[in-house]
């Protein structure tokens, strides 16, 4: 059985033993448990974004980052591509996990969930757990946790606190802007389980987004790294299910009613409730899709080139 734990071990030993040429600070804690910085105290970088990524999804992934365009401004890309959808979006990468002890606060993603379950419908419907001896986790935040919350991650996962294993990076950092882009496949494979589809039928996924300028505040940096895939990731996924033509008008972000604003915009709107924002939007901006049942191919929804730049600070 694949371990995306066993997977993401590796590429976190690589980052832990050589964090300078990452730009990313190790931490070993009193109780064993191991984190690295990769931008709460220390710049990070696009290097450490794509091993930081890779992590997340769970080493089933692979990741590459280029310079491109919208419109004529140049912004760097970052792509992502994956054989096993389903275990690597949904079983690790999905930030499913809310970290939540005493006075810290984190979003949990990466494959430490897949022994924690959190949420256990999620690993019922990919049919999908974990068995391994260390946890990986990584973790969205502006601080670093100790050791308490590494106690309490391990206790989650049923391993010893020594072998728990964190990255955490803030949204408001490089590392943060390339790894919630690095999030555009996921955010298809995410709306198709919400839509009900089967996501084990998804053979393979493929997608890039554009890499957000880093905001000084944080709600802001959540606002553009989101709309990067919103408004501009671009998606192919490879299945075999020829019922998805009944799931393909719900599937792009133009589908949502509160689509056509950057996400700080409308966040703003509904008094930074997320309550109130239709989760739909969570989609990424246009998906192509080969059935191989019927060898058909489609097309939906677009990139908006115009919402983009103007999250991004550009218009």
């Amino acid at each position: 059985m694949l371990s995306v734990n066993e997977l993401a071990l590796d590429i976190f030993e690589e980052l832990f033993e050589y964090a300078e040429e990452f730009h990313a600070v190790p931490h070993e804690l009193d109780n064993g448990a191991r984190i690295i910085d990769c931008g709460v105290s220390t710049p990070g970088g696009y290097r450490a974004g794509k091993q930081f990524t890779e992590i997340c999804l769970g080493g089933l992934g692979d990741v590459n980052i280029t310079m491109g365009r919208i419109k004529d401004v140049p912004i760097p890309f970052i792509e992502v591509s994956t054989d096993f959808p389903a275990i690597a979006c949904l079983g690790a990468q999905k930030a499913g996990w809310t970290i939540n002890v005493n006075k810290y606060f984190a979003m949990g993603s990466g494959p430490a969930r897949a022994l924690s379950l959190k949420p256990k419908h999620t690993y019922e419907v990919i049919d999908y757990e974990d068995e391994f001896d260390y946890a990986v986790i990584c973790l969205e935040s502006d601080h670093l946790p100790n050791a308490g919350v590494m106690e309490k991650i391990a206790e989650a996962c049923n391993v010893d606190v020594a072998n728990t294993c964190a990255v955490v990076a803030p949204t408001a950092s490089i590392v943060g802007s390339v790894q919630v882009a690095g999030r555009c496949v996921e955010t298809a494979v995410y709306k198709l389980n919400e839509l009900g589809f089967d996501t084990k039928k998804i053979t393979a996924g493929i997608g890039h987004a554009p890499i957000a300028p880093v905001k000084k505040d944080g709600t802001k940096a959540m606002g553009s790294t989101n709309d990067a895939t919103i408004y501009h990731g671009s998606i192919m996924l490879t299945m075999n299910a020829p019922e998805i033509k009944d799931y393909l008008e719900k599937i792009p972000s133009n589908k949502s009613k509160g689509y056509g604003k950057p996400f700080y915009d409308i966040f703003k709107e509904a008094n930074f409730d997320f309550y109130q924002i239709d989760t739909s939007l969570f989609s990424p901006a246009e998906v192509v899709i080969n059935e191989l049942s019927e060898g058909v191919v489609y097309h939906v929804g677009a990139v908006n080139p115009e919402v983009t730049l103007k999250s991004f600070g550009f218009i």
